[in-house]
């Protein structure tokens, strides 16, 4: 009941005129009157309020039912004009989340991503963080590295939001010490998230269990029904199948897969969307872009795209400090080279060159990889489909763990490099969490939760080759793995006497 009609002030006239004629001819039965929020509260319930009496209607005279005009975050915006008045928050964050409005959160501070503390960690201060997001109020607030843990600094602690600032670095807080908190004590948030009912217009068929299949949409045709189709497996990558799993509401994207022929126990046939390409944060796969007619070269069903979903998965991020404490360039002659050359970890340019004499200019770093997930990250294919590399004396587990791109100041790769993973193992772990993969003897590979990968700097292909790049500043880029984060920063290399 709103005997003031407070609620009225709040929204447009046109609204309330409207749903005052509504209610006037409806025998509307209120339940709840003398609700007194302090705007701080995370829910109604929360609120003091008085509950109605059966059958009586004189603690509302003069009132109607309270009327609310909610404004959506720039997530659930339709309109492009509306997204652009909306202002979207730039220095909070939320990752490792399976599902919309959850995730561990992350601040910005002094343009280095942190996470924050769980002390005094509670729902008032969660809602905050939903509510600069876009979000509802927090449905959960979690505390014990819940969602994974993060890497690097902790910016905040101790956080006490009282709850109506809008933004978390409005509430009071602590900065922190080595000796405050780990990253065992990330802090993460549920928010509560409109309804949008868009698993209704995705399935996926044929899988061995739920959780993978081939993807097949609902998409109105011509006469305005509603019929599934298929999607073009060519441009289908881990990325849109992350949002396809989001969608179906199962969780990560395990495997984004181009081919499906042995998924093949449906009657449908057609392809209805191809040229799919998402950021891999998008709610649906109606949201990223796509081609505005189906262009698919290989039309054949057996081609569609299809999924593997998982409730859990790998979380690997670069750490990027010892890539910058151990970069340096050095002059290899080229006959130290043949067996990198024979695993194309040269640029073009190498197979011109005067072999054995000269020499190429590599730029050289160590790379460590860390999964701060919540599941081990393993090569995709078994032991025995591994490939015998004779010149290095080991096997590959996959044909590249790691991309290493040089671009310029306008974003073009002006070199490359890549790491294949010819041992995928725990170089070390952080403390508690034991060691279980090891390359030697034909071991199993992979990243355990809480470990990292070590490749150091003098480690064949642990470079990019800059022989025919010019002296300047440029971008490093390291992208690996399926996980791996993109992480951008500038290298100089001098011009030689």
């Amino acid at each position: 009941c709103d005997p003031s009609g407070s609620s009225q002030k709040h929204s447009s006239r046109r609204l309330s005129e409207t749903f005052k004629l509504y209610l006037q001819r409806q025998k509307t039965q209120i339940l709840v009157h003398s609700v007194s929020c302090t705007g701080t509260e995370v829910h109604l319930a929360a609120c003091p309020l008085e509950y109605s009496k059966p059958n009586s209607t004189s603690f509302c005279l003069g009132g109607m039912p309270a009327v609310v005009s909610c404004m959506p975050g720039p997530l659930f915006l339709q309109n492009s004009s509306l997204k652009k008045k909306v202002k979207v928050s730039t220095n909070v964050r939320l990752k490792g989340g399976s599902k919309l409005g959850e995730g561990r959160v992350e601040v910005l501070k002094d343009r280095d991503w942190g996470t924050v503390c769980d002390d005094r960690w509670n729902l008032q201060s969660a809602s905050v963080v939903c509510r600069e997001l876009g979000f509802g109020t927090a449905k959960e607030a979690l505390t014990g590295a819940r969602i994974g843990q993060g890497i690097g600094p902790i910016h905040m602690n101790e956080v006490k939001c009282v709850g109506h600032e809008r933004s978390i670095w409005m509430c009071p807080y602590k900065n922190i010490t080595a000796e405050d908190c780990q990253h065992t004590e990330d802090a993460a948030v549920r928010c509560n998230v409109p309804y949008m009912g868009l698993e209704n217009s995705i399935r996926i068929t044929g899988g061995r269990t739920h959780y993978e299949g081939r993807v097949e949409l609902l998409i109105p045709d011509s006469n305005g029904t509603q019929r599934w189709g298929l999607i073009c497996g060519e441009t289908w990558t881990t990325k849109e199948a992350t949002v396809a799993c989001r969608q179906l509401g199962l969780g990560y994207a395990n495997q984004g897969l181009q081919e499906t022929w042995y998924w093949d126990s449906s009657n449908v046939t057609q392809m209805v969307l191809s040229g799919v390409r998402c950021t891999g944060e998008e709610m649906s796969l109606s949201h990223c872009q796509h081609h505005k007619t189906v262009s698919c070269q290989k039309s054949a069903a057996k081609f569609a795209a299809g999924v593997i979903c998982s409730e859990t998965a790998s979380d690997l991020v670069l750490n990027a400090p010892l890539v910058q404490q151990t970069v340096y360039i050095e002059d290899r002659p080229l006959h130290m080279l043949y067996c990198a050359a024979e695993e194309d970890c040269l640029s073009k340019s190498a197979a011109k060159a005067n072999w054995p004499y000269g020499h190429r200019r590599l730029l050289r770093f160590s790379s460590e990889i860390r999964n701060i997930g919540r599941a081990d990250f393993k090569p995709k294919a078994g032991r025995h489909s591994w490939v015998w590399h004779a010149c290095h004396g080991h096997y590959h587990s996959m044909d590249i763990f790691t991309h290493y791109d040089l671009l310029n100041a306008n974003g073009t790769k002006v070199a490359e490099g890549h790491k294949a993973s010819f041992c995928l193992e725990d170089t070390d772990c952080q403390e508690g969490v034991s060691k279980r993969y090891e390359c030697a003897n034909f071991g199993e590979q992979g990243i355990t939760v809480g470990c990292w990968d070590l490749y150091r700097h003098d480690i064949d292909c642990q470079w990019i080759d800059i022989t025919d790049v010019k002296p300047g500043n440029y971008i490093f880029q390291v992208r690996g793995g399926v996980l791996v984060r993109t992480l951008d920063f500038l290298i100089y290399r001098p011009q030689t006497s």
